[in-house]
């Protein structure tokens, strides 16, 4: 085994749960991020922290942004403005490019109720933007990872959540622990080509992504 850190791709990194990941992947004795964004200031800013970023678009050519990278989380989203174009056909195209690149793994930040978008009337063009994409990443050949986290808060992380397939109720959960669990889900045998939801709860995430 050689002590050579994974590169991985953060794409979003720019955003609210995208910098809590790549803070985490900065401080990690495994991986490097390379942090995925769309402008010059927030490349600027990254680099100014000794963070690697890229300058890509999730709707323009993603090639060279995944040349490097070992694995990549997806944690993008357009905040409702651009859900086809970002949430959905960004999160195909960065497929796409990964396989090309032949990544590892690609853990996707996804959402609760995206297996059955009709559960709210709201937020239905969304979920059915994110169940397209993770249907999409499921057929594509690669290893992957499927989050489905609850509402996203911006409480401080407990490190604790719940896990299942499919919870019963619908909840909470801070991005923080999101954060967490979709950096500790890279592992290469860690929930590969699994898709499950998570809320606030009693296990340690370690310990809920790893069951023994």
């Amino acid at each position: 085994m050689n002590n050579e850190k994974q590169n991985i791709l953060i794409a979003g990194a720019n955003g609210t749960t995208g910098r809590i990941i790549v803070q985490l992947l900065k401080d990690s004795d495994i991986y490097r991020p390379i942090a995925m964004v769309r402008k010059q200031e927030q490349k600027d800013r990254f680099e100014q922290d000794d963070v690697t970023a890229i300058i890509a678009d999730l709707e323009k050519d993603l090639n060279h942004a995944v040349k490097n990278a070992d694995k990549v989380i997806f944690a993008a989203g357009s905040k409702g403005k651009k859900v086809i174009e970002v949430d959905q056909e960004g999160a195909k195209q960065l497929i796409n490019a990964a396989k090309d690149a032949k990544v590892r793994k690609f853990v996707m930040l996804s959402s609760m109720g995206a297996d059955n978008p009709s559960v709210s009337k709201e937020l239905e063009g969304y979920l059915k933007a994110k169940q397209n994409a993770d249907e999409y990443l499921k057929a594509s050949g690669l290893h992957y990872t499927i989050v489905r986290p609850g509402s996203l808060t911006d409480l401080e992380g407990t490190g604790k959540i719940q896990l299942k397939e499919k919870l019963e109720n619908f909840g909470k959960i801070s991005r923080a622990d999101v954060a967490q669990t979709l950096v500790k889900v890279l592992e290469d045998d860690v929930r590969k080509n699994q898709v499950f939801e998570i809320i606030t709860g009693e296990t340690v995430i370690q310990n809920a992504v790893t069951p023994h």
